[in-house]
């Protein structure tokens, strides 16, 4: 399954995600994926998630092309923040059929994943299944994703 268009994923992760970030950035250079680091550069054991996964929801929100993968202890913190940004649909699929339908049926814009108690060989295997399932563009969901935005567009 090729990529539906190039893509441009944009990362960001806490402390408890920092390791596994830098792997995944191993991965998306073996896909041939452009993407951009937005820190921290460094191990930095007191930084906060939510600085960082709005950085990366930002991001995404300019560009409907672009995505975002966001890493820290659970991947909950980082979606619960990254959700805040209008435009933004993040998830944390656990597996391969909820990265697939993440992205066909909801669109998902941003991943968020965990650094901590998780096999490195399903992160990997959610993140290629994530950016290669393009979004159904099937009026249900389309409608579906319509009333979320309506709903947004309205606070």
């Amino acid at each position: 399954m090729p990529f539906e268009k190039e893509l441009k994923v944009f990362l960001g992760s806490d402390h408890a995600g920092f390791e596994t970030k830098e792997k995944i950035k191993n991965h998306l250079q073996k896909l041939k994926v452009n993407y951009e680091d937005l820190g921290p550069s460094k191990y930095a054991p007191g930084d906060d998630y939510p600085d960082y996964a709005f950085k990366v929801a930002q991001k995404v929100s300019q560009n409907k092309d672009y995505r975002g993968i966001l890493i820290c202890g659970t991947g909950l913190g980082m979606q619960i923040a990254a959700n805040k940004v209008k435009g933004i649909r993040a998830a944390s699929p656990y597996d391969a059929y909820s990265a697939k339908m993440s992205r066909a049926h909801n669109n998902t814009n941003i991943l968020g994943l965990r650094g901590r108690s998780f096999p490195f060989s399903k992160i990997k295997q959610i993140i290629t299944i994530w950016l290669k399932t393009p979004f159904s563009e099937e009026e249900r969901h389309k409608h579906r994703i319509a009333k979320i935005s309506n709903y947004e567009n309205k606070k």
